[in-house]
C-alpha cells in the first residue's frame, strides 16, 4: 500500500460519504504469490491499521479473497449484488446541495491532497536541493581537503629533498674539508721534509765551511810553523856564519 493507494482511499471515503461504506467490497488478489501464513498475516496487517482499511471495514465494508478462480470472482459479486443500492455524498452534494464538484468533499479532499503533494513536492525539493548543497559542500570540503594534502604531500616532499640535498651538501663540504686536511697534512709533511732538507742542507753547508775553516787554519799553521822554521833554520844558519866567523878571526 503506497501512498498513492491510501489516497484513494481517502477520496473514496469522500465520494461515498459514511452511510455507503458498508457496500464496499475490498477486494485482495495474488494469493496465488504467496503463502497461506504470509497472506493471511498481510491481510491482517491491512484490516488493523488506521491507515489502510481498518476504517472502512469499521464502517461495514467487507474484505474477500481473489483466488484468480471463477468461483471466488462468483462470490465477490453475489456478495456486491446482495447490497441494496445508496445515495453517495458526491451525489447528494452536487444534485441535492447543488454544490459544484470542487466544493464538495471529495474535490475539497482532491485539493487538500493537491496542496499536500505540492508540499511534499516542494519538501522532497528543499530536501534534494539540501541534499545537493550539503553534496557541493562536502565535495568543496573534500576537494579542500585534497588540496591540502596535496599540499602538505608537496611540502614534505620538498622538506624531503631539501633535507637530502642538505645532507648531501654537508657530505661534500665534509669531503671538501677532509680533502683540505689531507692536503694540508701533505703540505705540512712536505713542508717539515723542506725544512729537514733545509736544515740537513745547512748542516752539511756548515760542516763544510768548519772543515774549510779547519782546513784554512791548519795551512795558516802549517805555513807558520814552515814560517818558524825557516825563520829557525835562518837563524841558525845566520848564527852558524857567524860562529865560523869568530873562529877564522
Amino acid at each position: 500500500m503506497t501512498g498513492v493507494s491510501r489516497r484513494n482511499f481517502g477520496m473514496l471515503r469522500k465520494i461515498c460519504g459514511e452511510q455507503t461504506l458498508k457496500n464496499i467490497v475490498i477486494v485482495t488478489n495474488m494469493w496465488g504469490l504467496v503463502s497461506e501464513e504470509s497472506g493471511a498475516a498481510r491481510e491482517r496487517e491491512l484490516a488493523t491499521d488506521d491507515l489502510l482499511f481498518k476504517l472502512l471495514l469499521d464502517k461495514g465494508a467487507t474484505m474477500m479473497r481473489h483466488y484468480n478462480t471463477q468461483a471466488s470472482v462468483h462470490d465477490i459479486l453475489l456478495k456486491c449484488l446482495g447490497y441494496p443500492p445508496g445515495i453517495l455524498q458526491v451525489q447528494d452534494e452536487v444534485v441535492n446541495c447543488g454544490k459544484t464538484v470542487d466544493k464538495t468533499q471529495a474535490g475539497l479532499h482532491l485539493v487538500e491532497e493537491e496542496n499536500r503533494a505540492i508540499r511534499e513536492a516542494q519538501r522532497r525539493q528543499e530536501e534534494e536541493l539540501q541534499k545537493l548543497q550539503e553534496e557541493r559542500e562536502a565535495a568543496a570540503r573534500a576537494q579542500e581537503l585534497r588540496r591540502i594534502q596535496e599540499v602538505e604531500h608537496a611540502k614534505r616532499e620538498m622538506e624531503a629533498r631539501a633535507a637530502l640535498e642538505h645532507e648531501a651538501y654537508q657530505r661534500e663540504i665534509a669531503r671538501q674539508e677532509e680533502v683540505r686536511r689531507q692536503e694540508e697534512v701533505r703540505r705540512q709533511e712536505l713542508q717539515r721534509a723542506w725544512e729537514a732538507e733545509q736544515a740537513a742542507n745547512r748542516a752539511s753547508e756548515e760542516e763544510a765551511r768548519r772543515i774549510q775553516e779547519a782546513v784554512v787554519q791548519q795551512a795558516r799553521e802549517a805555513e807558520a810553523a814552515q814560517a818558524r822554521l825557516r825563520a829557525e833554520v835562518n837563524r841558525l844558519q845566520n848564527r852558524r856564519r857567524r860562529g865560523n866567523d869568530c873562529i877564522i878571526c
